[in-house]
């Protein structure tokens, strides 16, 4: 649940699938500072050769030519290459030749590299240093690319050319990824709408207009309703309980807004805070928790409401125009689980076992606070506070013990890159002559097990007011067999940003956020597709498989024994207190379940409208939904509530929230074929990667998966790995 493997955020490739995240992922927030060279006017300014678009980067494996880069070189870019992309699309559309898998397939392949070019970097822009003036240019485009992606899907004499391939496929002597890629294309166009009628494609086009403009203004509302509901304090005596760093980590984010002597908590994208942890005074923890759910809700210019629900109604129309009865059943036909009956059954059979648990962590809450004499009944925003006392009490673990043991370039060096290198051979060097767009990112070359160069991997994991909420990966160029093209991957995290000298010291969470994000870099860095459209056909209930399974080598006993040491004195974390944290990985579970769950159902309580059907109290809407599916407990809200809910609005997990439960299953049991055949091994990965990694796309993924493991995934390791059965 941390992050998602993104693509294109904007809508910016022609050929993109359901996994577009959001967000995953996930929800831009604070963000104020333009760029010192922008002005907040948009840019009348020509496309040109000088345009740092306008050709192949020069540095390695075309990497982006931050230095060169201006805001105002992004939309006359983007611009033209949406120009471009239909000028090529209708030569290939007018080509007198019969249509053939070269002359039509493989050339749509070749298409909009221009547009891929500019978007890639604006998409990672948009997201991890946002401004303004961007903002701007991503509400004036989508619509444009919208449109753009419409008037290629609904080109009749296109479809009549692919449809005529696809007829034909069997006889066309086609190697099994090439038909592959044919069906993928046949079904682009017939969901895009192909088959409809003259009068119909044109209400498509401006249904699928106004969705863009409103996923836009959802994200702008979000990004300021996030930044301005941050919590201010005016007496540090309220932060009492937080750690020293993170009383001078708040002060400095109120430096940065200008507020002299006062003290700023920012808010996560999530609906419980981190700082709830640790603040003693119960009426701030309060306040932290109503400032965040009430982010977008409060009736000012940032209220999302009416967004969201004339989102869900246009959903519905789409969806029933396509012959769907409603927007679910559209968007998780294209996935693993093919119905939403499948996904919602795989839910709700978790349920139960989840809110039996999270009643039974409550319960032990309230017996805590009643021993202190603390004459309140337990609330959500008591929830964090009580749970790591809890935690303290029954694990005799604190998080300022682990802490000292977890910093950051050494998680990374030792942690993450020694696992990628035991299982695949991988080794990293890092580049500090590559321009980067901020100062805080770092570039790292990556060598295959050979020694040769494969690709290029950027990190970004201090939090910042210009940047999303979250963690996620993405790529500013993929690997193609087809275009000759390396992959130059980035990570994204929020981490805490240490005061200037002092470490970056991160909790067990971000440590397993790391592990999770690089398990998407990994998938992007050994991907192997031949075909650009393949390497983006990963459904969105797949797509979180290499992140999770990554997670696993986070607590696996060699790698965690190679990272986690002090960082002053450089000792290995002693056993008791490892032993502690691997004791402690179930702790909870009850609460990230059922707040997952809930969120999940949300989503597809939106999703499963039918056509007209108008929502007006959003908040009666969520709590019949949640009690429909029986995960109604107001102790434990939903991970998201529906007016920030980034990724269904904003992202590409509309519909398809789920996929990181259905994604664990298979993590889960794959990470025990993993155990059973000896673990960290190069033999093991090589066999994932051979597989999983370098395939995924190329296949169906329950085919690949089953070819790798041998029978299907089992619910059982995941109810084990939560603690929400006993092994």
């Amino acid at each position: 649940m941390r992050g998602t493997m993104k693509k294109s955020i904007s809508g910016m490739k022609i050929f993109f699938s359901v996994t577009v995240s959001i967000f995953m992922l996930t929800v831009m927030l604070n963000s104020t500072a333009l760029s010192k060279d922008t002005d907040t006017q948009m840019s009348s300014k020509a496309f040109t050769d000088s345009n740092p678009f306008a050709k192949e980067s020069t540095l390695l494996y075309q990497a982006p030519q931050f230095d060169k880069i201006h805001d105002d070189d992004y939309q006359p870019a983007i611009e033209e290459g949406m120009r471009v992309r239909l000028t090529e699309i209708d030569k290939i559309a007018s080509n007198s030749a019969p249509p053939t898998f070269d002359n039509t397939i493989v050339a749509m392949e070749k298409s909009g590299i221009l547009l891929d070019r500019v978007s890639n970097v604006f998409d990672a822009m948009i997201s991890a240093n946002s401004n303004e003036y961007l903002r701007k240019v991503a509400s004036e485009e989508s619509p444009k690319l919208a449109a753009n992606k419409d008037a290629i899907f609904l080109n009749e004499k296109l479809f009549k050319r692919v449809k005529s391939i696809y007829d034909q496929r069997d006889s066309l002597g086609l190697t099994p990824e090439q038909n592959y890629l044919v069906d993928r294309y046949y079904l682009d166009f017939t969901r895009a709408g192909a088959l409809l009628s003259e009068p119909d494609k044109d209400r498509l086009r401006a249904i699928n207009q106004e969705l863009a403009k409103l996923r836009t203004d959802f994200y702008i509302k979000l990004l300021a309703g996030t930044k301005d509901n941050a919590l201010v304090i005016e007496d540090k005596s309220k932060l009492d309980g937080l750690s020293e760093a993170e009383i001078a980590s708040a002060a400095e984010a109120a430096n940065d807004r200008g507020l002299k002597g006062e003290w700023v908590i920012p808010l996560q994208n999530t609906t419980q805070q981190p700082a709830q942890v640790g603040l003693n005074d119960r009426s701030v923890r309060k306040q932290l928790f109503e400032n965040s759910i009430t982010r977008t809700s409060l009736g000012n210019s940032n209220d999302t409401r009416k967004i969201i629900s004339r989102i869900a109604e246009l959903r519905a129309e789409k969806a029933k125009l396509l012959g769907y009865d409603n927007f679910a059943s559209y968007a998780v036909e294209d996935c693993m689980a093919k119905t939403p009956d499948a996904a919602i059954k795989l839910l709700t059979e978790i349920a139960p076992a989840a809110v039996a648990r999270a009643k039974r962590e409550a319960v032990k809450m309230q017996k805590l606070v009643d021993s202190q004499n603390g004459g309140f009944k337990l609330e959500p925003w008591d929830w964090q506070h009580y749970a790591e006392e809890v935690r303290k009490a029954e694990y005799d673990l604190d998080e300022s013990q682990i802490k000292p043991y977890f910093e950051l370039n050494r998680v990374l060096k030792d942690g993450v890159f020694f696992a990628a290198n035991k299982l695949y051979g991988l080794t990293f060097k890092e580049r500090t002559d590559l321009p980067v767009y901020h100062p805080d990112v770092k570039v790292f070359e990556v060598f295959d097990a050979d020694g040769k160069s494969m690709a290029l991997w950027y990190c970004d994991y201090f939090k910042r007011d210009n940047k999303q909420g979250g963690a996620w990966s993405g790529s500013f160029v993929d690997y193609s067999g087809l275009l000759k093209t390396q992959p130059v991957v980035y990570n994204v995290c929020n981490f805490a940003k240490p005061a200037a000298n002092q470490p970056a010291l991160l909790s067990y969470d971000d440590v397993t956020t790391m592990f999770h994000e690089f398990g998407h870099a990994l998938h992007a860095l050994l991907n192997r597709c031949k075909y650009p459209r393949l390497a983006d056909n990963v459904p969105v209930d797949f797509v979180e498989v290499p992140s999770q399974i990554n997670e696993h080598w986070a607590l696996y006993p060699d790698v965690f024994a190679n990272y986690a040491k002090h960082y002053k004195t450089g000792k290995p974390m002693p056993e008791e207190l490892a032993e502690k944290i691997r004791k402690a990985k179930t702790f909870n579970q009850g609460f990230a379940t059922l707040e997952y769950l809930e969120a999940s159902l949300l989503d597809m309580a939106w999703h499963t409208l039918p056509q007209g059907k108008q929502i007006s109290n959003i908040d009666s809407f969520e709590t019949e939904a949640l009690k429909h599916y029986n995960v109604f407990m107001p102790l434990v809200p939903p991970r998201y509530k529906s007016t920030y809910f980034a990724h269904i609005w904003q992202g590409g997990y509309a519909a398809g929230y789920y996929a990181y439960m259905w994604s664990e299953v298979i993590d889960d049991d794959a990470f025990q074929w993993f155990k059973e055949n000896g673990g960290l091994t190069r033999a093991n990965g090589k066999k994932f990667r051979d597989m999983i990694l370098s395939r995924i796309g190329s296949k169906d993924s329950g085919k690949l998966y089953d070819a790798f493991r041998g029978q299907e995934p089992d619910v059982k390791y995941l109810l084990e790995d939560r603690g929400l059965v006993e092994k």
